[in-house]
């Protein structure tokens, strides 16, 4: 199961532990994933997605189905 946001489709950035000796090495900026639960009236129906706190932040701003028809015309959804 790969951590990728099924609305924004942001996943893990790769970056550099950087000690103080300056010697680094490879670590992962992992998501903030969740998992919800969303009721879609226009459906009847729940669906569950996997999304990041700034998706569940941009649903709460403009409701589920604009950023479910968004996240379809970007290609990032495919429900």
């Amino acid at each position: 199961m790969s951590r990728v946001c099924e609305l924004t489709g942001k996943k893990a950035m790769v970056g550099n532990n950087v000690s103080h000796a300056m010697n680094k090495t490879k670590r992962k900026f992992n998501i903030n994933l969740l998992k919800k639960r969303f009721y879609i009236p226009e459906e009847d129906r729940w669906v569950t997605l996997k999304v990041s706190t700034s998706a569940l932040k941009n649903i709460n701003k403009l409701g589920i189905s604009a950023v479910m028809k968004d996240a379809r015309e970007k290609g990032f959804l495919n429900k």
